[in-house]
Parts: structure tokens; sequence; C-alpha cells
């Protein structure tokens, strides 16, 4: 049996379901160049510091495949590679790929420069260069490769991070004062280590901080999981504009600021794998039932008084919710003339709720 794959079939394609299939034993596969090898080769760039990834979701829009990353993931990706190609199909399509960019806040500060390869190897084959804003405006034949180069040779992701030495931003254990916030208006540092603890963030999924404020938790968050999309729903405006300074200056672009009330925005977010509710409004009944509503099984809570203590408990044990109560007492050397004592500061109660099959 002989069967005809165009490139090469263990990239994207069909080799891995032939293998899977038949065995390693039975199977063959002789490979040609895959698009990605001759996009490269035809705008003479060397691929092999570059991120290869693919958006085709498969021939049937009705039955697309689940994608290691999304469209959406591209202004991420472009945090910690100046150099990605991707295969893409007829929904994340090259213009639509430059939409992405043109919305998107950590691109705009990075001289992108956008490569279609149309139709390679086909008589009528193309290829465009273009800035994104060119791109976005322009429409294209399939099959294509995009290739995105970030000319201005920067990372600002957690990756650089640890491989710089010079660093002085670490990836996790940002103090208050690296932090902008309105005075005493932000998660304490041990408060914020165990809250993130008690989060169980995963690498890779979506993450609410509700009430985020000045944004210590989703910038915590953000900076220990690049491909986390985290949404910062806040409804102070003081407290907005210094959420997004903290973005800026700590580059955490893969956080989106939601402004307005929880119980009024989050329908509209994407349905999330972890919820922090930092501060509610009194709406803290209306703000779980929404959360779970939209199909987080687990919440974190932190109240500072016995009333919202009592209300957390509660309210999570009526939506049948697993609960747990942590108390954190923090105290703190300071001097005294010649002497150092502990200075205590007030208790936080950090209540996690968790349905059982989550």
């Amino acid at each position: 049996v002989v069967l005809l794959a165009s490139g090469d079939p263990m990239f994207f394609g069909i080799g891995r379901r032939v293998v899977k299939e038949f065995g390693k034993d039975v199977v063959e596969i002789l490979p040609d160049l895959s698009s990605i090898q001759v996009a490269f080769s035809k705008i003479k760039e060397p691929w092999d510091d570059a991120l290869l990834i693919s958006l085709h979701g498969g021939p049937d829009p009705e039955k697309r495949r689940r994608l290691e990353y999304e469209i959406n993931d591209i202004p991420m990706l472009l945090e910690g590679h100046n150099k990605i190609a991707i295969l893409t199909d007829k929904v994340n399509n090259p213009s639509e790929i430059a939409k992405i960019l043109n919305l998107s806040l950590p691109t705009s500060h990075f001289q992108l420069k956008m490569y279609v390869c149309e139709r390679l190897g086909y008589p009528d084959e193309r290829i465009v260069e273009g800035t994104p804003v060119e791109i976005a405006e322009m429409s294209f034949l399939d099959p294509n490769v995009v290739i995105l180069k970030n000319t201005e040779h920067r990372i600002h992701n957690t990756e650089s991070e640890i491989s710089n030495p010079k660093s002085k931003i670490p990836i996790f254990g940002l103090k208050e004062d690296e932090i902008r916030h309105s005075k005493g208006m932000i998660t304490k540092d041990e408060v914020r280590a165990v809250t993130i603890h008690k989060l169980r963030l995963p690498q890779r999924g979506v993450f609410w901080d509700i009430g985020a404020g000045s944004g210590s938790i989703s910038i915590e968050a953000a900076r220990m999981s690049p491909l986390l999309r985290v949404f910062a729903v806040e409804k102070d405006g003081e407290q907005i504009k210094i959420l997004k300074k903290n973005i800026k200056a700590l580059k955490c672009f893969n956080i989106d600021v939601i402004e307005g009330d929880a119980t009024e925005v989050i329908s509209g977010l994407p349905h999330p794998d972890v919820v922090f509710i930092g501060g509610s409004g009194g709406k803290l009944h209306s703000i779980i039932k929404a959360t779970l509503e939209a199909g987080c099984f687990r919440i974190v809570i932190n109240a500072v008084t016995f009333d919202t203590l009592t209300k957390a408990q509660r309210f999570l044990k009526k939506e049948n919710m697993k609960v747990e109560i942590t108390e954190v007492n923090i105290s703190k050397s300071k001097g005294l003339k010649d002497k150092e004592y502990l200075s205590a500061s007030n208790p936080i109660f950090i209540i996690v709720g968790e349905k059982a099959n989550g």
C-alpha cells in the first residue's frame, strides 16, 4: 500500500496517524521538503531559531481539531520568540493573524514583518512581505504559510529572564515596592505567595482575577505562566490606570484588563480554569454563581473580615463545593533603637472552593 502526501508527513501531517494505526515496524516514510522549509528558503531566512506552529484545524470547519496554540496566542508567543512560522487554514488565515497582531498591546511595541508564502510549488506561487497593517487588508489563496519576524530582536518573557543572569526582576516573588499601587491597597507579599499556591495555576489556560486592583496577583500569575490568559477584572478607574502601568512596566502582555462590574462583564469572557476573587463589591454570591456557570471548578477567595469569611464559606457550600480555609498570620522584624521586634499584621483568610469533579 502506498499513501501519497505532500511535504513531510511527520510535520503536522498524516504520518503520525499512519504510524499510530499500523505501527513503526511496517511503515516506511519517504519525506519531501516541508512547506516551512520551502517558505524560509524563499524569503532567505534561517529557520533554526524559529518557533514552528500549526493553526490548521482541518478541512472541515464543523469538525476542527483541537490545536496546541490558538490564533489569540500569537502575541504572547512573540514575547518569547523573534521568529514564528505558522501553517494556516481558511479560518486562521494571514489577514486574520494580522488583525490579531494589530489589536494586541504586546506586538504594538515590536517592529514586525510578515511574510505570506502562498501556494508554494504551484505555477501561481506568490511571496508577499509587509507589516500586519498591510497584510490585514489583503486576501490570499490556500494553501499558504505565514512567517512572523520581530526585527527588533527583543524578547521580554520569562524564558529570557531565566537565561539572563543580569535580570533583576524575579520570575516569582515581586516585592510590594516593585508593583505600583495605591498606599496600602495591595496583596501583601507573603499572602500573595500563599494565594498563588492555592490557585494551582495551569501552564496554559484561562485565569480570572476578579477585583484585581493594581494587579499583583494577575502579574505574578502572568509571569509564572506566560501562556496563561489572564483576565484582570476591575471597576475602579484609578486602579485600572495603575494596573495598566504595571502591565507595561513588567511586560505582562498576557493580561487583558476588563473594566466594569464583575457581575456584568465576566459572562462574556472565555471560560476559566481557575478564579481568584480579591474583591466582590458586595456581590460575592452572584460572582461565585457566575464563575460556576462558566465551568470553573476552583475558586480562591481572600478575606480580611470575619463577615467575608463566613459568607464565602456559606456561599461556596451552598453551591456544593468542598471548602478549605487557611488563616495566614504574618509577623515581620522591625528595628527599635538597637533592638528588633516582630510586628504582626492583621490575619488574612484564604478560602478555597473546589468542585468534586474539578
